[in-house]
């Protein structure tokens, strides 16, 4: 046997594992992480960029996952003077057909609150992301504690919402949960 097709076919995995991109027929989930402030965080938070291929717009409109009390989609609104504060979105968000969503820090993100499990960086949490249209979709979010900034990649602003990347940690409570965000 060759090692030629063995070494493409470890370097295919290795490059899937790195930029993993997890789909259904018409939403793919790209980048996604999951992070904590610190590792005793009682709340974390899951970034990602979702894609809707359909030609339909779609909206992710709940997340669950057993490793924390609760899970909901957050937002932020700018109270001014650089104040933002970070609510819950019961509509969900939009993602626009043939469009992308970036659910980064600072903006939309899959909020979990009351951690029951504390992952360690490198591990894997599991995700399940409902759409209006596409359904469930089940992922296993990559843990990385080290991530600085919002995505993997540069700033986004894919499609309608696309979302500036802001600064700040995680450290919410599960009342008032406003922060104030360095220039």
């Amino acid at each position: 046997m060759s090692r030629i097709p063995l070494f493409g076919a470890a370097l295919a995995v290795a490059a899937s594992l790195a930029f993993p991109t997890l789909a259904n027929d018409a939403i793919r989930i790209e980048d996604a992480y999951f992070r904590m402030a610190t590792p005793m965080a009682p709340n974390g938070a899951a970034f990602m960029i979702i894609h809707n291929d359909a030609d339909t717009d779609d909206r992710l409109i709940d997340a669950r996952s057993p490793i924390a009390k609760r899970v909901e989609l957050h937002t932020h609104i700018d109270m001014g003077e650089g104040v933002m504060k970070m609510t819950h979105d019961e509509d969900g968000f939009e993602i626009p057909a043939h469009g992308s969503r970036a659910l980064a820090r600072g903006g939309d993100h899959v909020m979990f609150m009351g951690l029951i499990e504390r992952p360690g960086d490198g591990e894997s949490i599991p995700l399940t992301l409902v759409f209006e249209k596409a359904g469930e979709i089940v992922l296993e979010v990559p843990v990385d504690l080290e991530r600085a900034d919002g995505m993997g990649h540069g700033g986004h602003g894919h499609g309608a919402g696309g979302m500036g990347h802001g600064e700040g940690g995680m450290g919410h409570g599960e009342g008032g949960m406003s922060h104030g965000h360095g220039n």
